[in-house]
């Protein structure tokens, strides 16, 4: 026998990826990538070419199999290892991403009789269809004073459990009665692996509403919808597995797909921001991870309990066990970034960021609003759009595009900010994620913020995450703070904010926050208005 193994997998918003870790000391030795062949259903199904409307996002589940069947493998063969050395494997999700099942785990989408009923296809994190049923939540929330309301800033997400389980009763009961179990696809994974489905406390707490052991009461998923009473009991609630934990061991099927060995431990599933704290060896207090890819998810780390206005949730031990672990974020981030240059840029990434880095602060004359994909945090508001103010006939392509990697440095900014006044204190900002490569951007970040940026000393953070899981799941280390200073890897204060760009971007900043505030907490509805027409032309038509 070698040196113990574990294999942590990442599954993204595009695709699966595998990383090989070498217990004693995190070093990576193999990773393996596959692309989701269906990618993200946005347009139509492919079952049947049945155009979806617009704010759907949905996944094809035998696309994650295919991860355990290709970028497993890969990996083994990239580290040149031997299979038996691995003694556990764990994953990590994006959420809040739902697998509507039957008893047996069998997605109601493989069924005949609904692969042409777009209910019965995973809903992707990035599905914002349900925000009327959101906004439904909130308000008799408020009008009943639950207390769990507080624990999530104040307002529920449209990509949240309860409300896309909303809209799959209201919108296909036919689904919905069918439908056993309504699964996050961080457990839904699991259970391929094990046999067995066990509910992550993760998910739970921070997408499922669950607080203080307790989901929303019978009552009032009566009031919300006669007949929506029995959802906790009938189709999400399930024995929960804590973080780290063993959830049960590979089987021989799913042995045969990976390659790896049959019985090794499979750890409970995670989300990919969460288990990328302590990749980063982010595990005390003040120190926020920002894993930026398509989207921007925070997560940190506090000794007590405070109400954050517009947090994602808060949860007593949700990233490590003994602290309560608060999430935030942005909705889209690389998404647009990507979606300017596919669409209007004429240039790359490279040859935009090497253009907008020749730029004075405020030289391009504008300011813009992240919120192409909605707003995460703090407004919780996904009927929200983006904006660029200052526009002329001389603005060129990069510097649109500068606007736009400062509105979501803004963003950040915002989230910061309101972390610090509800007395949850941010001293450090540590960089994970696909756009740390991208030095211009993490300078804005580090001005805007005028904090020091960290950086992740992995290029696979979610993965690194979810090997050190698979170590603690495995018995290698008593807990994932030991494990974590083990196997995880940061370099501490790569960028320091510049005092002649901290006082311009305040400046900058200002602006920013009177758009935000005008257009997003009531003094122009415009955005509201715009989404709901349509929303009707596009039910028209269909």
């Amino acid at each position: 026998m070698g040196e113990p193994l574990t294999v942590g997998v990442d599954f993204g918003t595009l695709s699966g990826r595998a990383v090989v870790v070498r217990v004693a000391d995190g070093a990576e030795l193999g990773s393996g990538v596959f692309e989701y062949p269906h990618g993200v259903l946005d347009e139509t199904l492919p079952a049947t070419g049945r155009a979806l409307p617009p704010e759907w996002a949905l996944q094809v589940p035998a696309d994650y199999v295919g991860v355990l069947r290709n970028a497993v493998p890969a990996a083994l063969r990239d580290a040149g290892v031997d299979a038996a050395d691995v003694v556990g494997i764990a994953t990590d999700f994006t959420a809040c991403t739902m697998v509507p099942t039957t008893a047996d785990g069998t997605p109601l989408c493989e069924l005949p009789e609904f692969e042409g009923n777009p209910h019965a296809y995973v809903k992707l994190w990035k599905h914002h269809a349900a925000q009327p049923q959101a906004v439904r939540i909130n308000e008799l929330a408020r009008t009943r004073g639950e207390k769990w309301l507080p624990r999530y800033g104040g307002l529920i997400s449209s990509e949240w459990e309860f409300a896309k389980a909303l809209e799959v009763f209201e919108e296909a009961p036919d689904v919905y009665a069918a439908m056993r179990h309504w699964v996050e696809a961080a457990d839904w994974i699991v259970w391929q692996l094990t046999g067995s489905y066990v509910r992550n406390a993760c998910t739970a707490g921070y997408k499922g509403i669950l607080q203080d052991g307790q989901y929303p009461s019978r009552d009032f998923l009566r009031e919300l919808a006669p007949g929506f009473e029995s959802f906790v009991a009938d189709k999400l609630e399930h024995p929960l597995g804590q973080l780290g934990s063993r959830a049960g061991s590979l089987t021989a099927e799913a042995a045969a797909w990976t390659g790896l060995p049959e019985g090794i431990a499979v750890a409970v599933g995670n989300v990919d921001a969460h288990v990328t704290a302590p990749a980063a060896q982010a595990v005390e207090p003040g120190q926020m991870v920002a894993i930026m890819g398509t989207s921007t998810c925070h997560v940190m780390n506090g000794a007590e309990l405070r109400e954050v206005p517009g947090m994602c949730g808060v949860v007593e031990g949700g990233i490590v066990p003994g602290l309560w672990g608060y999430e935030a974020g942005q909705s889209g981030v690389g998404d647009i970034f990507g979606w300017f240059v596919e669409h209007f840029a004429g240039a790359g990434h490279e040859e935009l960021t090497r253009l907008a880095a020749q730029q004075e602060i405020g030289e391009h004359g504008l300011v813009a609003l992240d919120w192409h994909s909605g707003n995460r945090s703090v407004l919780v508001d996904h009927e929200l759009s983006g904006v660029i103010v200052g526009q002329t006939l001389a603005t060129r392509a990069e510097d649109v595009y500068r606007a736009l990697l400062e509105a979501t440095a803004f963003g950040t900014r915002k989230i910061i900010e309101t972390f610090d006044a509800a007395g949850v204190g941010v001293t450090e900002l540590i960089i994970a994620g696909g756009l740390v490569k991208n030095a211009l951007l993490m300078q804005i970040y580090a001005d805007v913020t005028n904090l020091p940026l960290s950086v992740i000393g992995s290029a696979q953070g979610p993965a690194l995450g979810s090997a050190i899981h698979a170590a603690v799941a495995a018995g290698a280390y008593p807990d994932v703070r030991a494990a974590a200073a083990a196997m995880g890897s940061v370099e501490r204060a790569v960028y320091r904010p510049v005092p002649a760009h901290v006082v311009a971007y305040d400046e900058l900043y200002a602006e920013y926050t009177q758009l935000h505030d005008y257009f997003g907490r009531g003094g122009n509805d415009v955005m509201h208005r715009l989404a709901a027409r349509k929303r009707a032309v596009a039910k028209g038509q269909s």
